[in-house]
């Protein structure tokens, strides 16, 4: 899956720099799904005192599951999100996505949702061919 680019946005692109305001737009009409995930994230994350929230619900079919995978796959992709919504993302599972707070990637807590351990605890047979 791909990003769906504008002409001017790839013009803006082959002259210099992206405004990310911009990119960030185009990730958010290219990668619905995944945008509106990471948002609600966000919002709940900033609206409570918890040290993370997580999305433990499969998406509704594969195009869904592809973009957040697109998302979470793409160092720009995943950057320009983590800076527009003010979180840390980490991610699990073909759709267990976390929103951290900025700064949560040297916490203990952060430490145990990416571990090695976390991620074998979070395997099923359904995980296996996503």
């Amino acid at each position: 899956m791909s990003l769906d680019v504008s002409p001017k946005l790839l013009a803006e692109a082959e002259n210099g720099a992206v405004r990310e305001e911009d990119f960030v737009d185009t990730v958010r009409t290219s990668l619905p799904y995944a945008y509106d995930l990471i948002a609600s994230l966000a919002v709940e994350l900033h609206d409570g005192k918890a040290e993370f929230t997580d999305n433990q619900t499969p998406p509704p079919s594969e195009k869904e599951r592809g973009q957040l995978l697109r998302a979470l796959a793409s160092d720009a992709i995943r950057g320009s999100l983590e800076r527009h919504f003010g979180v840390a993302l980490a991610f699990q599972n073909c759709h267990r996505v976390a929103a951290f707070r900025p700064g949560a990637q040297d916490s203990e807590t952060y430490a145990r949702f990416t571990s090695t351990r976390s991620q074998i605890l979070n395997q099923s047979p359904e995980f296996r061919d996503c």
